[in-house]
């Protein structure tokens, strides 16, 4: 049958709390190593954990979000260090109201409303113009910033001509 398929997917660029996190595990581990020499061999365990504890971090640090279509539906997946997959949200073209550029004047009437929770699944670059979708999902309102490639929007389009805006 005619089933529709699109992925696409985005590195996600370190915000300052993951710099901070990674600064923090660096100078706890160089301030244990430095204590090391000067105390006692007991903190060398610590420097020990410490490390391990770096390189458990570090790669959860690194985030990509992949997006697959397929049929209707949207999954929005977090990838963690290159190897852990966890879906975070599954949603179904019927149960979307928009889906625009997100500095689109088709988005105006939905701006000022806070009744929606913020789902950001985009790469947080300035240079790129993330894609918004506005969904509801029962009680739940949902403003989904995403990057979309160009056959993923053309298969959105397919399915729901009136909720798609390209621009």
């Amino acid at each position: 049958m005619g089933e529709t398929y699109a992925e696409a997917g985005v590195p996600r660029l370190p915000t300052a709390k993951t710099y901070f996190i990674k600064f923090l595990l660096v100078v706890l581990t160089l301030t244990c190593l430095f204590l090391t020499f000067t105390l006692s061999a007991m903190l060398f365990t610590f420097v020990l954990v410490c490390i391990m504890a770096i390189s458990m971090i570090f790669p959860k640090l690194n985030i990509e979000y992949e997006y697959v279509y397929c049929d209707g539906q949207i999954d929005f997946d977090r990838i963690s260090g290159k190897a852990k997959r966890k879906r975070m949200l599954r949603i179904d073209m019927e149960q979307v109201e928009i889906v625009a550029p997100e500095t689109s004047h088709a988005l105006d009437s939905y701006r000022n409303n806070n009744s929606y929770t913020l789902k950001n699944f985009s790469s947080l670059r300035k240079d790129v113009n993330p894609y918004a979708i506005y969904y509801i999902s029962g009680e739940a309102r949902y403003k989904i910033l995403f990057e979309p490639s160009e056959k993923m929007l053309e298969c959105m389009r397919h399915k729901a001509p009136r909720k798609v805006i390209m621009q």
